[in-house]
């Protein structure tokens, strides 16, 4: 059986939940940032929510009966993805949201698949360029500069803002693929390489953080909204948010699981307008829908669909399922969703 065959024989009922509470949790992170970054800067709000995630994996290996890696080369890797998969992306998005709306960083997320693609066929030769996906990514890039309005000129705070998050997508495009390249072969699974990967990036940011932002404050002078907001970046987008994910995968597949990526930026839509009263120009949700087009193109959901790999196994997407979840990607299968 292969992950993306499973759908076909699994209720929607089963599934359907717990793929709406990701897309939502995963959707809400972008205003958890929004509020978080009123107190903190954006390098302590990644130091505080990445600790967060990590202590909550931890706490979930020995009640999984799993362990961390013991392999000096997987940590190696680990290393690298830690700081292009977690610590710049979630850094990025802070200080983008420090100048752009949370809804308008949700929507940038969503153009993550379209840095993916090209650095896994160039960079690290994992996948092959097809003319679908080729049609895709000109579809999707289109969709970005509608996004930016750059007939409206550049420069500005906004404009910059809506470059750091794209920056934050684009680091998620050089993780996901280096993950799939260097990590996702080994025999550890999803929940372990995810919180070793975020132990590494806790010691990147508590290393880095206090020499660009100076000491980070006490968590107990923080506010008790801001404070929320750090807890549920971590704990319920890294922790529970990573284990309904993985369910997902076994359920409905790794194809079905994947296209949450559609979702996240809708939710980040609704609840920026809801909680924070945030408005966008026209050109900005028009230009998401032709990225999130230009996503299904290169996936394969619109026109002709791939016929699926033979024999890949549930563990073998586990295990490709490995990048940093919210604020940072959530775990994703190839070149799936991830999450600002």
């Amino acid at each position: 059986m292969t992950p993306d065959i499973t759908p076909d024989k699994s209720t929607l009922r089963s599934w359907l939940p717990g793929f709406l509470a990701l897309a939502a949790i995963w959707g809400s992170s972008f205003l958890f940032i929004k509020i978080g970054v009123r107190e903190l800067h954006p390098l302590h709000l990644t130091l505080y929510r990445v600790a967060a995630g990590a202590l909550t994996l931890l706490v979930l290996l020995p009640l999984l009966r799993d362990r961390l890696p013991r392999e000096p080369r997987v940590w190696a890797h680990l290393f690298v993805a830690a700081a292009l998969g977690v610590a710049m992306p979630f850094t990025l998005f802070g200080y983008g949201e420090q100048r752009v709306e949370s809804m308008l960083a949700g929507i940038w997320n969503a153009a993550t698949p379209l840095i993916v693609l090209p650095m896994a066929v160039l960079v690290f030769r994992t996948e092959r360029l097809t003319s679908r996906s080729a049609v895709g990514l000109g579809l999707g890039f289109t969709g970005v500069l509608v996004v930016l309005g750059v007939w409206e000129g550049v420069g500005g705070a906004h404009f910059t803002g809506q470059l750091m998050c794209f920056g934050a997508a684009a680091c998620y495009g050089v993780a996901i693929p280096y993950q799939k390249r260097f990590i996702a072969g080994s025999s550890y699974s999803g929940v372990s390489l995810s919180a070793a990967q975020l132990l590494l990036a806790t010691a990147q940011l508590a290393v880095v953080g206090p020499l660009v932002a100076g000491a980070p404050p006490v968590p107990t002078g923080l506010s008790a909204e801001v404070l929320a907001s750090v807890l549920a970046l971590g704990a319920l987008g890294t922790g529970l948010a990573f284990v309904i994910n993985m369910r997902n995968i076994r359920v409905a597949g790794a194809t079905t699981a994947s296209t949450v990526t559609y979702l996240i930026p809708i939710f980040a839509v609704l609840i920026g307008a809801l909680a924070l009263d945030e408005r966008l120009s026209w050109h900005q949700p028009v230009g998401a829908l032709v990225v999130l087009a230009g996503v299904a193109v290169t996936q394969g959901l619109l026109g002709r669909r791939r016929q699926p790999a033979v024999a890949t196994g549930a563990a073998a997407v586990e295990k490709t399922a490995t990048s940093a979840v919210e604020g940072g990607g959530p775990p994703m299968p190839a070149t799936g969703p991830a999450v600002g």
